[in-house]
């Protein structure tokens, strides 16, 4: 099966299919590169409306760029390949920052000489989470909320989304006030049948999940939906510190 991420890599961008698939992909996952750019940038006056410009001129870059950066894209991970490119993009903006303050012209540097670091002293609240945690943070959040999204899609154009509506909360498997016992007096049945509804439901949520990573993912690069499910699961729960 050809997901987005194999569709993107295997037109190189050159045709509308892969155009439109990372764009796609760019917009689903616009969040987290936001968020590692507005670490990136601090937390100095002005530094918000600074992270957003910076975000929003990557994904334009990025989205009009012919031909992606082999190494990042050989990893098989639009995760990966993201997050380097944003990184790339950064400390293009450093160097071009410090071209203009010495009157010279803007200096382009190759992905190689940049590497994989960010410029230091760029972070200035020391209390956050690495900017490359909070990243992979962010995209597992934004993962779960478009599978339920696309799950609540299904069962809507199933005629199910009041019962999608009721047994949402207890999706995560935490129990969210009230009981099964209301939830199943509320959609008119018995607690034995709401029970098996809420596991059907969950199971249909997981493969979904499963679904929205394997799109992000080049198999045939190595890339394993069960390594990456396993990772996004060990960034959520490195919570951030208050």
């Amino acid at each position: 099966m050809e997901t987005r991420w194999t569709l993107v890599r295997r037109t190189g961008q050159g045709g509308e299919g892969g155009a439109a698939a990372l764009s796609e992909l760019c917009a689903l996952y616009h969040a987290p590169v936001e968020r590692f750019v507005c670490q990136w940038c601090g937390a100095g006056e002005g530094a918000a409306e600074r992270a957003r410009d910076l975000t929003q001129e990557f994904f334009l870059r990025l989205l009009q760029r012919q031909h992606l950066g082999a190494a990042e894209a050989e990893k098989g991970r639009f995760r990966s390949y993201l997050l380097g490119a944003v990184k790339h993009f950064l400390c293009d903006m450093v160097d071009r920052s410090r071209a203009l303050r010495r009157g010279g012209g803007t200096v382009q540097l190759s992905l190689d000489e940049v590497g994989d670091e960010l410029p230091p002293g760029t972070l200035e609240d020391r209390h956050s989470p690495p900017p490359d945690q909070e990243f992979d943070r962010q995209w597992a959040h934004a993962l779960l909320a478009r599978a339920l999204q696309t799950l609540e899609q299904e069962m809507d154009a199933e005629g199910r989304s009041t019962q999608f509506t009721t047994l949402k909360p207890w999706l995560a498997g935490n129990e969210a006030g009230g009981s099964l016992a209301d939830c199943a007096r509320e959609l008119g049945v018995t607690e034995s049948a709401i029970r098996v509804s809420l596991h059907r439901l969950r199971q249909r949520y997981r493969d979904t999940v499963r679904q929205q990573v394997a799109q992000t993912l080049d198999t045939t690069a190595g890339a394993s939906v069960e390594e990456e499910l396993l990772h996004l699961r060990a960034a959520l729960l490195r919570q951030p510190e208050s």
